[in-house]
């Protein structure tokens, strides 16, 4: 949808008019019958019409961008000439914003006219992490209106950091009659009312998956409103429904539904009822387990739980653990050879010895989520075994600064030295060392997303308390596909002109408590090409480098500052050079007003519309 990176910014050369029609008239008819007419005149002559060349090209076309499936390529093609333009539009049945307030609804359906499947992305990531008002904005209600009265072949929908309402559900369901797939992330402003609607109105639903998104209980049993005929679903995702939920509802809807491959449950789900769930889905691939606690039946004795889990062979991604007995750990023994993802972030009472005994029988698995509490030892033991890994993320028990991390550089270096094809890692840890992140630049030179979060501030390779400047900078030079890094610990402007000088492919950067002037996020701006999403928060970064990236915001997604040394002259100046660029600043006060010498938050994003509408009082667009 859009050039470089950024969907919502359509890689529309504003430039070049748009033609008024995109259904193309006179070009719709060459698309449907490109003809070789022969025509018998009075004279006896025979005269041979063909297609316009134009048409014929446009034929061509369409019949060759139909293949073209990846939108970065479907960006370039578009901006060919005025032709691709037109075709690229008029073949495209899948459209991402990466920013809702980067285009507006009516552009985007203005141009796109056979759309089938819609993402859009809201809110920054920060907002993950309380350093944006819950108010912001970001919401898909003008999306839903438009959307309603275009697309009335939308059969999939994708959101992520939205506030979207009921009455946004109810239109989904009233307009959209072919409606198939709700994906909900991170999102909030709805309940089980509108899940309700969903649940009863999209009568072809075959996915609906909420994930991290906070649901309002309306004290509405929304998992008793599918029909009572047999259903299309295929998912069905809740597990981040923090409410209870009518169990004998779920389990008649669990039967009605023979294509179901992925269900993940909520808490209230306890494994007695997951046990009862999987007798009647063998044919299960992706189970969330819900709780995995202990029954709250008394003095009824525990079913065979791990003929359960070997009744259903097919199972290859397990997830849940919200409430685990470790006791019933060796339940799932049987599916453990079989697994590709497993996630126990949930499971922080899983001990080290618990944990071993689990994934000494994962030997296929690609993706790992756990907790610390496995400790330096647990990731030795994924080393031996999991040689197939390709992402793992290691979340902290206590994420504070002063906690006492269980794992440290001996658990890096060890999945370093054990599983040579990972392409990502998100770390959490207290302390860490140069040689250790040296070493998988090494090992692992297939990264492509290294994130590593020291959680103390600026602190120092613990062994030789020097900066962590020359691990960060081995990970640029020597993971030549890597294209997102978070960077923590005592760095200084050294460590940025590493990324400068060898993160030419680095799209999205995360930076915090780092960095010794405005010389450091200059080398970033001026060194790193295809820079996106840049995020950074409590850095010594004033004007001077703000004012670095010029040549280069235009191109990105977003820049976001939070808590640095940027001030509102310095933002007044970057909103008067670049006139499509929204500059946002948030205030930390509930009055809007900025009183301090630096701003409190400054977020920037490209948008062909202008600034939003909806601008509640903290924010001031420059």
């Amino acid at each position: 949808m859009s050039g470089s990176d950024n969907p919502s910014e359509m890689s529309e050369d504003e430039e070049r008019p748009c033609p008024s029609d995109l259904t193309g008239g006179a070009t719709a008819k060459a698309r449907n019958c490109c003809f070789n007419a022969a025509v018998t005149g009075g004279g006896g002559g025979i005269f041979n019409f063909s297609p316009h060349p134009d048409q014929v090209l446009e034929n061509v076309l369409e019949n060759v961008l139909c293949f073209l499936t990846d939108r970065r390529d479907r960006n370039a093609a578009s901006l060919v000439s005025k032709s691709w333009y037109r075709a690229e539009a008029l073949t495209r049945s899948e459209v991402f914003i990466g920013n809702c307030y980067a285009v507006s609804p009516t552009r985007v359906t203005t141009r796109f006219k056979r759309v089938t499947s819609v993402a859009i992305k809201g809110k920054p990531r920060f907002a993950d992490f309380s350093l944006l008002p819950p108010d912001w904005g970001a919401h898909f209600t003008p999306w839903a209106s438009v959307l309603g009265d275009s697309y009335r072949g939308l059969e999939k929908l994708y959101l992520k950091r939205m506030s979207i309402s009921d009455d946004d559900l109810g239109l989904l369901a009233r307009c959209f009659p072919s409606f198939k797939e709700l994906v909900l992330v991170c999102c909030d402003g709805f309940g089980t009312s509108g899940l309700a609607i969903v649940a009863r109105d999209c009568r072809q639903i075959r996915v609906l998956d909420l994930i991290e998104s906070e649901v309002s209980d309306d004290e509405v049993d929304w998992i008793s409103y599918f029909p009572e005929n047999k259903t299309c679903l295929e998912s069905l995702t809740f597990d981040c429904v923090e409410c209870p939920i009518d169990f004998e509802a779920l389990e008649k809807l669990v039967i009605r539904s023979p294509s179901l491959k992925r269900l993940r449950l909520n808490r209230f789900v306890s494994i007695t009822q997951l046990y009862r769930l999987m007798i009647r889905a063998p044919q299960l691939t992706n189970l969330g387990t819900g709780s995995f606690g202990a029954s709250t039946v008394i003095d009824e004795p525990d079913p065979d739980y791990a003929s359960a889990f070997a009744a259903c062979k097919s199972i290859v991604c397990l997830s849940g653990f919200r409430e685990i007995a470790p006791e019933y750990l060796p339940a799932i023994y049987p599916v453990c050879g079989n697994l590709t993802s497993l996630n126990l972030s949930y499971g922080a009472n899983v001990n080290t010895e618990q944990f071993k005994s689990v994934i000494s029988r994962c030997h296929k698995l690609q993706v790992l989520w756990v907790f610390d509490s496995v400790c330096d030892e647990g990731l030795e033991a994924i080393a031996a075994t999991c040689k197939d890994l390709r992402e793992i993320r290691v979340f902290p028990v206590e994420a504070r600064e002063d906690a006492d991390a269980p794992v440290s550089e001996v658990g890096l270096l060890a999945i370093s030295e054990g599983c040579s094809k990972l392409k990502s890692i998100l770390y959490f840890c207290q302390r860490m060392t140069n040689a250790a992140v040296i070493a998988m630049s090494k090992n692992c030179p297939e990264l492509v997303v290294f994130r590593l979060c020291i959680m103390g501030r600026h602190l120092p390779d613990h062994v030789t308390n020097e900066p962590m400047d020359e691990g960060f900078g081995a990970i640029v030079k020597n993971c030549k596909k890597l294209t997102r890094l978070a960077v923590s610990g005592l760095l200084t402007d050294k460590a940025f002109s590493y990324i400068g000088q060898y993160g030419k492919l680095v799209r999205t950067l995360s930076v915090a408590f780092a960095g010794n002037s405005d010389l450091a996020l200059k080398y970033v701006l001026e060194g790193c090409p295809k820079l996106q999403k840049l995020e950074i928060r409590d850095c010594p970064f004033g004007d001077l480098s703000l004012r670095s990236g010029v040549h280069h915001y235009y191109n990105m997604r977003f820049l976001w500052l939070s808590s640095c040394r940027v001030t509102l002259q310095g933002c007044q100046e970057i909103a008067g050079q670049l006139p499509r660029l929204v500059v946002e600043v948030i205030s930390g006060d509930e009055e809007g007003s900025e009183t301090g010498e630096h701003v409190n938050t400054l977020y920037m994003y490209r948008s062909l519309d202008g600034p939003r509408a909806d601008v509640p009082s903290f924010v001031q667009i420059l």
